[in-house]
């Protein structure tokens, strides 16, 4: 039995641009640390092999400590290590592929053209390719083919199958079903994939590893694979992130925003980031997000509070009223039924909501 994981997509010193300073840095210290946390799981687990299908850095030139960082961190393994530079940390001359001092049990795949490493001792061999830049037109698992030896036959790229457009290597469906391959560990897609299998060879991507923004939600992690030392090929989901991003909707209609939004959670939200978006109808002052977003701050590691919420009916229907409000409210209401898409109702309730607060002297915030 052979036992493998397969990740991808760490994207080190990637900015967080999107937290507070202090915040991002601990974000950043916390990614770095990612590596050594799997080096503890693949020698508690005895994982024989480890893909790591490219983007590990977010960049070709990421910070030195990071690349030695992430070298220590693999030579930690007691696993045979592969990684197949990406799109985001192409292989260069200034690149840490090359310029970091790689621990003897990693092997990074540098060739722009499928290169193999056989594994006797493991009945396996191991077929990759990098990015030399930051495009790779061409795709890089044309015309390969793994010989039909017995062995175990796993594939680790950075690419796409199937695209519209031919940037980011090009993998064709018949090109997987005609490598021979067992397995090929697939990097650059950020949302996990089910497995799927052309011919006789089962390909996945695992997604990033961990979330960087609300772009990249829930569960991240990576594929741990068995297989029997033929071309059956057991996949399981191995979640691994420290932290999760979500996105949550609560319903104020009729409530509080606050117990609308404590009702909605689920118990434990401490280490995750969060962004609440309110719905439903409020009255003339709104939801006050900003508000609730200092009240439940110390719930999250981060979290955001943005007011989705529509103006009441009985808060237009003083549009009738032989008054400033009234004739106010009248001319917002022609704006409402004259908007073209939810941005702009969205501008419209916010006028409502400040044009209100001011003929009623109130702190909106």
């Amino acid at each position: 039995m052979l036992k493998f994981i397969h990740a991808a997509d760490f994207h080190l010193d990637s900015a967080f641009a999107a937290l507070p300073p202090g915040r991002a840095a601990e974000r950043r210290r916390e990614s770095r640390e990612l590596a050594f946390r799997l080096a503890d799981y693949v020698n508690a687990h005895g994982v024989q092999l480890v893909l790591l299908a490219g983007d590990l850095f977010d960049s070709a030139a990421p910070y030195r400590e990071t690349g030695e960082a992430l070298a220590e961190a693999l030579g930690r393994m007691n696993a045979q290590v592969f990684a197949a530079p990406g799109n985001h940390d192409w292989c260069g001359s200034g690149s840490p592929w090359v310029t970091v001092d790689w621990p003897e049990n990693v092997h990074i795949f540098r060739e722009n053209a499928m290169t193999s490493v056989d594994l006797p001792e493991l009945g396996a061999a191991v077929h990759g390719a990098a990015f030399t830049s930051a495009e790779q037109g061409s795709g890089l698992l044309a015309g390969f083919s793994a010989p039909e030896d017995g062995r175990v036959h796993l594939g680790v790229l950075h690419g796409e199958i199937d695209p519209a457009e031919a940037r980011y290597n090009p993998i064709r469906r018949e090109e997987i079903a005609a490598s021979g391959l067992s397995y090929l560990a697939l990097g650059h897609i950020h949302k996990r994939g089910e497995p799927k299998r052309y011919g006789g060879t089962l390909c996945a991507w695992p997604g990033c590893i961990e979330g960087r923004g609300f772009d990249e939600l829930g569960e991240k992690g990576f594929y741990e694979g068995v297989t029997d030392g033929g071309r059956t090929i057991s996949l399981t989901f191995v979640p691994f992130a420290r932290r999760r991003y979500e996105v949550l909707e609560a319903d104020v209609t009729g409530r509080s925003p606050r117990s609308a939004v404590e009702a909605a959670l689920p118990e434990d939200t401490a280490n995750d980031l969060y962004r609440i978006l309110l719905t439903g109808e409020t009255g003339e002052g709104g939801a006050d997000a900003k508000a609730l977003e200092t009240a439940l701050a110390g719930n999250f590691y981060a979290l955001e509070v943005r007011d989705r919420t529509r103006v009441a009916a009985d808060v237009w229907a003083r549009a009738g009223e032989d008054s400033l409000r009234g004739l106010f409210l009248r001319e917002l209401r022609t704006r409402w039924d004259a908007a073209g898409d939810a941005s702009e109702r969205e501008a419209v309730t916010q006028a409502v909501r400040f044009g209100l607060a001011a003929l009623d002297h109130r702190d909106l915030g």
